[in-house]
This record gives C-alpha cells, structure tokens and sequence, in this order.
C-alpha cells in the first residue's frame, strides 16, 4: 500500500510540469474591413518551431502592443514578413500567395462623401482590368495609411490618381457621376458679415461648364476649404477666375448680382476727431461699387484704417476728396467729423 501511494507521489511530480506550462493556443481573427478575415494558426506554426513560442513572441510579435502591420510594413519584414520572406517561408510579396492567408472574394468599398452621395468601388470590376491585387495594394498606390484623400490630392496621382489620370483610365478630374452616382450638385450658400448670403447655382453654372472647369483648379473639394476675400476674387482666385469682366461679369461690379438684396448701409468711424458717418446712399448717386470696391476700400476684415495724412497723399477717402474730383479732405473738418 505505501509502495503505491509512493508511486503515485512520483507519477504527480513527474506529470506538473507540463500541467504548469501546458496552455491552450487558438486561431487568432484579424479582421478587415472589406474582406474575410485572416485566421493565424498557432497549431500549425508551433509544429514547424517544435512547439517553441519564443520564435515569435516577443522578438516579433509585442503581447503588450496593439499595433496592426499594413501588407507595405510586412514587406519590409515587420510581423508576419519577418519570416515570410519568399526564404523561411513563403513571401508576403508574392503575388500567388495572397489567397493561402486572404480566403473569399474581396467585397466592394463603400465611401460617403458629403454633399456628393455615396461611391463604390468594386474589387471585382478592377482585378478584371488590372489581373492582380498588387496592380494597387503596392505599398505606392494603396498603403494602408495614407486614409482618406481628397480630390485634389488625387489629381496630383495619389490613390485613384494614380491610374485615373486620363492616360490609363478616366481623370478623376472631372467625371464626376462615373463614381458619384447619381449626384446632383446643390446650390451653395456663402454666409457673409455685413452683407446678404450670396448663392451659387450648381445647375445654373453647369449649363455652359463642366465640373472639371472649376473643380479642383479654383475650388478644392475638401472640408475646410479656404474662404476668399472680394479683394482676392478681384486678384483672379475663386469666382475671379471667371467673373473677370472678360468671360463673366466681374466681381468689382454690381454687388448685387450675387448677394440678392443687399442695401449698403452707413458706415461709422470713430476718431478722437469726432465721428465720422459714411453714406452709402448719397455716394451711390454718383458712384457705382466697382468705383471704390476694391481699389480704394478692400472688402476684408482687419483693413487698414488711414490717417488723414494719408489721405491727403490719396490714400482711402483722399482718393477722390482730392479738391477736383470733390472736396479736399485738408479742408473743412465739419463737412466730415460731427462734433
């Protein structure tokens, strides 16, 4: 009997350590966004490595970290590219390969864009042009960490750019309803301090332009897109690209052309000298916008204010108050400054 239970004691002993270091390993899922999921085997790489886990952990793969490689990292050897090389085991880079981790059919991308509907990308439509994934998924074309890019990034080759350039496949500058389909461009609506919205009519503009004779040479299509000054319209940015009084009405003209309504009002400076009050009105009698707009006024926040030194030199109101063309602003102060 104690023979036994001597056995026994021995049997225990003998069989702890594998209990203590014996762990289950499982398949671990990373998932992608628009296709299968790609299922890593412990069974099968801890059989080629005689069960050895520190081959990969930590040298290659960090528990602590949570970084996810992209397909252009591994080809520089980081995660499973360390030994996918094409030598130890088969290469991350080789084109036949892709479907022995990728299984199933690539689905399509959806992207939504505001105000340009939505755009789908079908994998299965371009594989069929191109014959391959790394056509694109290149490390150069799609990366995985460029993200969203905008339309003008993409006419300068970036992402889509790169083959719709109007040499491999359509530009994409231009062309809008081939990938945004069924879009219809909206009118828009610039809120202004001081003056009436002005609008601007998709659907009347496009009766004689195309999208690519605005988009993206005088407006970007990104969010945040710069706000111009009329001063900078006058210069040719913006609508002055056109509205140059040669192929449209210009932009130093009649104000209210764009914004519809607008009555200038009275205009007040306030000066040690006493307050001065601007008439729009009384100068309109005999003056039109583009006479001082901009020219002599820029229409922007932050102008400069004159002093009457600089106006004597021709300067703001001294441009006409010159003592010819009305009175000299080195004249009688009360015609001006309201005590």
């Amino acid at each position: 009997m104690q023979f036994r239970l001597a056995l026994l004691m021995v049997l225990i002993v003998c069989a702890s350590p594998v209990a203590l270091f014996a762990k289950e390993t499982k398949d671990v899922k990373f998932p992608l966004k628009n296709a299968d999921a790609v299922v890593f085997s412990h069974d099968v790489h801890l059989k080629k490595y005689n069960n050895n886990c520190r081959i990969c952990h930590n040298a290659i793969f960090d528990l602590k970290a949570k970084h996810h490689f992209t397909m252009a990292e591994m080809e520089k050897t980081k995660s499973c590219g360390a030994c996918h090389t094409g030598i130890k085991a088969f290469s991350v880079a080789d084109e036949k390969s892709c479907v022995k981790c990728h299984k199933g059919k690539p689905r399509n991308v959806e992207f939504k864009v505001k105000s340009a509907g939505q755009t789908v990308f079908s994998h299965s439509v371009h594989i069929a042009k191109v014959g391959s994934c790394r056509a694109c998924h290149n490390g150069v074309v799609f990366t995985g960490k460029e993200g969203r890019v905008t339309m003008a990034q993409m006419e300068k080759g970036k992402t889509c750019g790169a083959c719709h350039n109007g040499k491999k496949a359509f530009t994409v500058a231009g062309n809008c309803g081939k990938c945004h389909a069924g879009m219809k461009p909206r009118e828009i609506t610039w809120k202004a301090k001081g003056v009436t919205d002005a609008k601007f009519s998709h659907d009347f503009h496009l009766e004689a332009f195309s999208c690519k004779d605005c988009h993206t040479k005088l407006f970007a299509f990104k969010a945040g897109a710069k706000h111009f000054t009329m001063a900078d319209m006058g210069k040719g940015k913006s609508c002055g690209g056109c509205h140059n009084g040669k192929e449209a009405f210009s932009v130093a003209g009649d104000c209210n052309k764009c914004h519809k309504g607008y009555k200038p009002g009275k205009i007040l400076f306030k000066n040690d000298g006493g307050e001065v009050t601007f008439s729009h009105d009384f100068h309109l009698e005999a003056y039109k916008c583009a006479d001082c707009h901009n020219k002599v006024f820029p229409m922007q926040a932050g102008a400069k204010h004159h002093t009457m030194g600089d106006m004597e030199k021709g300067m703001s109101c001294g441009a006409c108050h010159n003592g010819k063309d009305a009175f000299t602003t080195s004249g009688d102060c009360d015609k001006c400054h309201k005590m």
